[in-house]
């Protein structure tokens, strides 16, 4: 995916880090519990292996998530949020205060016109 050029205000860097379909769902379904790949493939339906694995890579790089390895007979992956990823799910429920409040707005605007 391509990524936005930073700004001074950081503004730019926040969108690349929430920016891409899945990547909400995807910090969301990992704040509630460690989950492994195929888990977050039935969690949200509709995104392909390809675009989850992008998504998850990232995301780690960015220091969202954290990816585990077990070791054993059959290698077990889970993913799971950092704090700093959990600190991005304070700004994003800002975000989404804003966004249902903007909705009111505009259905009150719809209903007196």
């Amino acid at each position: 995916m391509k990524r936005l050029e930073t700004d001074e205000c950081g503004f730019a860097s926040a969108l690349n880090a929430i920016s891409g379909k899945w990547k909400m769902g995807i910090l969301w379904e990992v704040t509630l519990r460690p989950r492994r790949f195929g888990e977050l493939r039935r969690l949200l339906p509709g995104v392909s292996e390809k675009v989850l694995a992008q998504q998850l890579r990232e995301m780690e790089a960015d220091d969202l998530i954290r990816r585990e390895v077990f070791p054993g007979a059959v290698q077990k992956v889970e993913y799971s949020v950092t704090d700093f990823g959990r600190s991005l799910n304070e700004a994003v429920d800002a975000l989404s205060r804003w966004g249902k409040a903007f909705e009111k707005r505009q259905e009150h605007k719809a209903m007196v016109a």
